[in-house]
This record gives structure tokens, C-alpha cells and sequence, in this order.
């Protein structure tokens, strides 16, 4: 092989090899996908069939990468026309007070339900160590002033459908049973709880139902089939979308729609559109 044609081969072959790394930085990360299924749900009263519930999770709002992405996915989440949306947890990254104000110019553009609109706290909301209560006391105030109502170990019932809320697990709040005691089966019940190794935990008190999760972003990076490298759950099964608990309890992980880090590879960002049936 002649000097001239060994060069070009070389260029060849680095080109190729930089395509991934351009793909996972540069494209999927801001590749939304809309995730579209059903979601039955027993003793649902029958003026909610139909409706659309959207579930929006992982902010992540900070400067690990462009939040405007995060508006321009509203708007196009808001196309659905949702009855009820519900966001799962981890509206900033840091905690900082720069991710306040971020986020603050992120929730003034937001998806909202006609009939409702929902949210929980997730780990990164709690600043340092999962510990800051002031950091999860300001985003509190600037979702609910926002139009979002926060459920902290609470539960509320919107035109028929209960809603149930967990706080997060790694934070000083986790308190599940302070609402799971006295919940009502007879009831159209979905719970949100951001963690979703909550589901190994003896908080349930019978519950048979669907919990919305979010927490791994389905770990931004895995080869199908083969492996998913980094996972921040104890329960390694705990990947993303549907998953039977085998005990009458459905769980849907949402893949986040913001990142830790700017990078993904075959872990496309996920708004989850769920059109809600009788059970």
C-alpha cells in the first residue's frame, strides 16, 4: 500500500469511527420520541376513557446541555391536547440557584392537562447528597406557581382519577406510607413515584395498580440485548418502559426527556403519551 493510499484508508476509518460519537452527542439527544400506549386502569370512572394523560420526566435543567430543547419538546407534547399531565421528578440537575432561574424560563413554556396537571419530586431536586431541603422548596414554588400541583406523600382525586404521589426515595422526605395507609382501592388510583426501586419496598398496602416512574433514563447509553452499563437502581431489571410486577402492579419507566450528560446512544428521550381505558 502506497504512503497516499494509506492516508486516505486512515481518514476512512477515522470518519467512521467519529460518526457514533457525533450521533450520540449531536443527534439523539435531541431526538425526542413520543412514546404512544394505553394504560388501563381498574375503576375508572367511564367519562375518563379516552383521555390522554402525558407524562413528562427528567428536566435535568441545568448546564450539562441546551434546556431550549426542553421547550421545543413542549411544544410539541402540547399537540396531544392533554387531558392530565404529570411529571415524575428531577426538574434540575444541581440545585443550584442558576438552575432555579433556568428552570423558572423552562416551566413559564410547560405542557399542561385541561383537567389537571401534576408533578413529584425526584432526587436531583433536593440539591447536594439528595439533602438540600431549600433547593426542593424553591422548585416546589415555581412549579405550583407554575400550575403545577406537587404531591409530597399525597394524594388528590381529578375528576375521577386518584393521583398518588411518593417523594423521593434518596431524600430526607421519603414518607410513602403516609398516604399508601388510607388510600382507597375502590378507587381509580395511579401513583407516581420517581425512584423506581421503590417497588421492592414494603410501602404498598396492597396496591394493585400502575406506577409511573422515571430515575434511569433508561441509562442514556446500552447496546440492545447486550447490556446497559450505567443503571441508578438497585433492582438491575428496572430499565425503562413496561414492566410487570408479577403482584398486580404495572410499572411504565419513562426514558427522561433531559440528560444527566449530553449523550445518547439507542436511549432516545421519551414524552410518554398514554391514552387512559377501563381496566
Amino acid at each position: 500500500m502506497t504512503r497516499k493510499k494509506f492516508l486516505k484508508r486512515l481518514l476512512q476509518i477515522s470518519a467512521a469511527g467519529a460518526l457514533p460519537f457525533l450521533y450520540s452527542w449531536q443527534i439523539e439527544p435531541f431526538w425526542v420520541e413520543f412514546v404512544e400506549r394505553k394504560l388501563p386502569i381498574k375503576n375508572l370512572p367511564e367519562h375518563l376513557a379516552g383521555k390522554i394523560l402525558v407524562q413528562i420526566s427528567d428536566l435535568h435543567v441545568g448546564n450539562r446541555f441546551d434546556w431550549n430543547f426542553l421547550i421545543e419538546s413542549f411544544g410539541k407534547a402540547k399537540e396531544f391536547n392533554p387531558d392530565f399531565v404529570v411529571y415524575t421528578g428531577d426538574y434540575v440537575n444541581h440545585g443550584t440557584s442558576e438552575d432555579h432561574k433556568s428552570l423558572e424560563k423552562v416551566m413559564q413554556n410547560a405542557v399542561f392537562g385541561t383537567l389537571g396537571t401534576f408533578g413529584i419530586m425526584g432526587n436531583h431536586d433536593y440539591g447536594k447528597n439528595w439533602k438540600d431541603l431549600g433547593s426542593s422548596e424553591e422548585i416546589s414554588r415555581i412549579l405550583e406557581n407554575n400550575g403545577v400541583t406537587m404531591l409530597k406523600n399525597q394524594q388528590i382525586e381529578s375528576h375521577g382519577l386518584n393521583i398518588i404521589g411518593f417523594d423521593d426515595l434518596w431524600s430526607p422526605n421519603f414518607d410513602p406510607m403516609k398516604v399508601m395507609k388510607d388510600y382507597n382501592p375502590e378507587k381509580g388510583n395511579l401513583v407516581l413515584c420517581h425512584n423506581p426501586d421503590v417497588c421492592d419496598r414494603d410501602v404498598w398496602n396492597g396496591y394493585q395498580g400502575w406506577i409511573l416512574s422515571g430515575h434511569t433514563h433508561g441509562g442514556q447509553c446500552r447496546l440492545p440485548g447486550v447490556i446497559t452499563p450505567i443503571l441508578p437502581v438497585e433492582n438491575k431489571k428496572y430499565v425503562s418502559g413496561e414492566i410487570d410486577l408479577e403482584d398486580g402492579r404495572m410499572l411504565y419507566i419513562n426514558r427522561a426527556l433531559g440528560h444527566s450528560y449530553q449523550v445518547r446512544f439507542m436511549v432516545r428521550p421519551e414524552i410518554t403519551v398514554f391514552t387512559l381505558t377501563q381496566a
